[in-house]
């Protein structure tokens, strides 16, 4: 059973970066797409980046150009560089295959100050 743990948020200033990653505790990802998704305060849960197996991403537009999404060679890892963080991108970060497949992990919290 593949646990999901999120880390490396924080609070930063508009401008700044954070690299979140997520690892798979117990085993790979066995899923062919692999995404984060964030969860405003308010808002629904979105998905701001995905990658499949053979390297392909898609972004969310506001993301575009800012976040980049990647795994590691032995897919236990997911992460997302985030770079030029603004305000609205201030949400819980989480991880999951999509379709959602996976028991959601804790998220991590990134905050983003003006």
């Amino acid at each position: 059973q593949v646990q999901l743990v999120e880390s490396g948020g924080g609070l930063v200033q508009a401008g700044g970066s954070l690299r979140l990653s997520c690892a798979a505790s117990g085993s790979t990802f066995s899923r062919t797409v692999m995404a984060w998704y964030r969860q405003a305060p308010g808002k629904q849960r979105e998905v701001v980046a995905h990658i499949n197996i053979f390297g392909t991403r898609n972004y969310v537009d506001s993301v575009k150009g800012r976040f980049t999404i990647s795994t590691d060679n032995a897919r236990k890892t997911v992460y997302l560089q985030m770079n030029s963080l603004k305000p609205e991108d201030t949400a819980v970060y989480y991880c999951n295959s999509v379709p959602v497949w996976y028991t959601w992990g804790q998220g991590t919290q990134v905050t983003v100050s003006s």
